[in-house]
């Protein structure tokens, strides 16, 4: 059982019902699915590559006085001593950093941040696409998501990006890699690595593995894709898995509602009795935050009785 992957420039062309019904598809019974022929150059995905590679050569001495390295140091410590020895179940194997707009980005190498600036407007315009084509399939007004993303263009939604390395790790029988959870907020777009594997999403109880597929875009639709759908589209559980040899990369790309911006189901007319309560999505955050790893409905609830 493979990952979906989709033509996504067939869009423009004779196919458009046929693309729309596989992203349609990806979107109800799967909750991921790859693009292929995104429109962003294969130049600057090469580029991305390249900056991001660099970046974490520069970064891998410091991960290793990281606290997932020294957790693991002490484990095997205990190991010498005989202990019981319990696996580090609620720790991330995973060198990470957020760029966003307003924080401060590495400097080196020093084309870092330019090629990272290009690539981001590029994934921020694929994003916006991929949520109109969600309005449509959904039978919501066009610009129906982002506006709610945006409070009705009153509040910037949120685009971030985290940029993560998940170096070899010598002992996977005690380390998992990244847990496994759902995404709190919108629509998700992920370059990954074209070699090294590792990502798993959960379908109908068995974990699968997200291929890599050369120069593919990774989508996946977060919680709040999945009030504003009142159900159809569900954000779906996935994790990494720790591996012995070769360091994966993996850029990540968020758009999220703005904190202030208020989340509900937008269904067309009377269609549906709403499945998910109304509230604001900075009350979310602040429920995921605590609840990130456990199941999502408590979730729900939580921020409904706020």
């Amino acid at each position: 059982m493979a990952i979906p992957v989709i033509d996504f420039s067939k869009l423009d062309g004779k196919e458009r019902a046929e693309t729309l019904a596989k992203i349609a598809n990806g979107c109800e019974e799967w909750g991921f699915f790859q693009l292929v022929n995104h429109g962003i150059p294969v130049e600057l995905l090469e580029r991305v590559k390249k900056v991001s590679s660099e970046c974490y050569k520069l970064r891998a001495e410091a991960f290793k006085k990281s606290n997932p390295v020294q957790l693991l140091n002490k484990l095997e410590d205990k190991e010498g001593e005989n202990s019981n020895v319990q696996r580090l179940d609620d720790v991330d194997w995973e060198d990470v950093f957020v760029l966003q707009d307003d924080n401060e980005w590495p400097s080196n190498p020093p084309e870092f941040k330019e090629t990272m600036k290009e690539y981001r407007r590029e994934l921020k315009k694929l994003a916006e696409k991929l949520m109109e084509i969600m309005d449509e399939n959904l039978g919501l007004q066009k610009g129906c998501i982002k506006n709610a993303f945006s409070g009705n263009g009153e509040h910037e939604p949120f685009f971030g990006t985290k940029v993560s390395h998940y170096p070899p790790c010598p002992r996977l029988d005690l380390v998992q890699g990244l847990r496994a959870h759902t995404d709190a907020g919108g629509v998700i777009l992920l370059f990954q690595d074209d070699h090294v594997g590792g990502l798993q999403m959960l379908k109908d109880g068995r974990w699968i593995d997200v291929q890599p597929v050369a120069n593919a875009i990774v989508i996946n639709t977060g919680d709040q894709i999945e009030v504003l759908s009142n159900g159809r589209y569900k954000s779906v559980w996935h994790r990494v898995l720790a591996t012995s040899n070769g360091n994966r990369r993996s850029i990540a790309s968020f758009y999220n509602p703005s904190p202030k911006a208020t989340i509900a189901p937008a269904t067309p007319g009377e269609e549906a009795q709403p499945l998910y309560p109304k509230f604001v999505f900075g009350d979310y955050m602040d429920v995921y935050v605590k609840q990130k790893f456990q199941p999502k409905e408590p979730r729900f609830e939580a921020v409904a009785a706020m």
